[in-house]
């Protein structure tokens, strides 16, 4: 039986067919695994899976039936610094010079 402390929680596994689920993970996923060892399974919405007795069992899920693993950001426990924000900085307002004759024209019609 694995011993192992979780080392990432709440990674979305998006299987292939099926609604993502959410696992914790013993370790993060290396190039020569055939299989993606995790438990605390879940949905997405927090509730066990149809297929799962328990959710806290050991589950074994082949590469082969997996789209794409999703990891988020400060799952491993790292501290994530916030992203730089990518907004232009708003020019200064310059003083506009009211034309008096355009607004004359506006009130009259």
């Amino acid at each position: 039986m694995i011993t192992a402390p979780i080392a990432i929680r709440n990674a979305v596994i998006h299987l292939a067919n099926e609604q993502p689920l959410l696992a914790d993970l013993f370790a993060p996923p290396v190039a020569g695994d055939l299989v993606l060892i995790c438990t605390n399974l879940r949905t997405l919405g927090g509730k066990r899976p149809v297929f799962a007795d328990d959710s806290r069992s050991i589950f074994y899920f082949p590469f082969t039936h997996i789209r794409f693993l999703e990891i988020p950001p400060g799952a491993d426990g790292s501290v994530v610094e916030a992203a730089p924000s990518r907004r232009p900085e708003p020019e200064p307002e310059e003083d506009l010079e009211i034309d008096e004759d355009f607004l004359r024209r506006v009130k009259d019609v």
